[in-house]
C-alpha cells in the first residue's frame, strides 16, 4: 500500500495487540487507527486498562502490534526487525518517563550523553550537544552532580534535555508530573508548551483533566478503543520561557 503521509507523521491503522494470559488472551488494542501530524500537541487518557499504555509502547516503537500497520515518516516500522526498532527509537522519537529513568551513578552530562553514545555520535560532538541541552532547560551549574543530588523537578529536566539532545522526530511523555509537586509539575509543563510553540510533537499520556488542557487535542482510549478523537479550541497555555524555545528549534531544525 503507497503511503502519502507528510514527513514527521505517524499513521495506524487498525492496530489491535493481543496478550496471552494463561489460557486466556487480552486484547489490548482492539483495531485502533490514528493519525497525528507534525507539531501536533496530543493528549491521550483513558482508565487502568484501556490500552493507552500499549498505545504508547507501540507507537515508541518498544512493541510491535499483532497485527494491524504503524507507519512513521513514511516507513513501515511495525514489520521492522529489533536491531531498526532500535534505531528508530534512539534517533526519532524521545522518552519523558514518570520515573525519570536517570542512571543513579553517572552524573547528569552523561544521563543526557547516553542516546548519542548509543548513536555513534563522536565524543566531542555529544558533549557539546549535551552541555548545551542542559544549558538550556537551566541546569549548567548542576552538570557534575547525580540525579540523588538534584530535585524530582530537576531530574524531569535532566529527562526532558536528554530526551530532545538526539533531535527527536517526538516526543512521548507518559505521566510526566507524576511524581511532581503542583507548582514543579506546573513548570514541566510550561517547559512542554515551550517545545511544541518551537515546533516540537508531542504524545503525551496523562490521567489528569488538568494537564491534558495543555494539549491541543485529547484522545481517549477505553477498553482497546478509541472512545473519542476531540481538537481543543483553547489549550491551557504556560508563560513562555525563551531558553526552552531554543533547544526546540534546535531539536526539531537541525539535519
Amino acid at each position: 500500500m503507497k503511503e502519502t503521509l507528510a514527513t514527521n507523521t505517524l499513521s495506524l491503522r487498525d492496530v489491535v495487540k493481543t496478550y496471552a494470559m494463561g489460557t486466556a488472551i487480552v486484547r489490548a488494542l482492539d483495531g485502533v487507527s490514528l493519525e497525528i501530524a507534525k507539531n501536533e500537541y496530543v493528549a491521550v487518557m483513558g482508565p487502568s486498562g484501556s490500552g493507552k499504555s500499549t498505545l504508547m509502547n507501540i507507537i515508541g516503537c518498544l512493541d510491535v502490534p499483532t497485527s494491524g500497520t504503524y507507519c512513521l515518516e513514511g516507513q513501515m516500522v511495525a514489520e521492522m526487525p529489533e536491531e531498526r526498532l532500535a534505531e528508530i527509537r534512539n534517533r526519532r522519537i524521545g522518552f519523558v518517563f514518570q520515573t525519570f529513568n536517570l542512571l543513579p551513578r553517572a552524573n547528569i552530562l552523561h544521563n543526557v550523553e547516553l542516546p548519542l553514545v548509543y548513536g555513534g555520535v563522536a565524543r566531542g560532538e555529544r558533549r557539546a550537544r549535551a552541555e548545551r541541552a542542559l544549558q538550556t532547560v537551566g541546569l549548567a551549574d548542576r552538570m557534575s552532580h547525580r540525579p540523588n543530588e538534584l530535585s524530582g523537578g530537576q531530574r524531569q529536566r535532566v529527562a526532558i534535555a536528554r530526551a530532545l539532545v538526539a533531535r527527536p522526530s517526538i516526543i512521548l511523555a507518559d505521566e510526566p508530573t507524576g511524581n511532581l509537586d503542583s507548582k514543579t509539575g506546573e513548570d514541566i509543563m510550561a517547559m512542554l508548551d515551550e517545545l511544541h510553540a518551537g515546533g516540537q510533537t508531542i504524545i503525551l499520556v496523562t490521567h489528569e483533566e488538568h494537564i491534558a488542557e495543555h494539549a491541543h487535542r485529547v484522545v481517549r482510549l477505553r477498553d482497546g478503543l478509541i472512545e473519542s478523537d476531540e481538537a481543543r479550541r483553547t489549550p491551557v497555555l504556560s508563560p513562555a520561557k525563551a531558553p526552552a524555545l531554543d533547544l526546540a528549534a534546535a531539536a526539531v531544525g537541525a539535519a
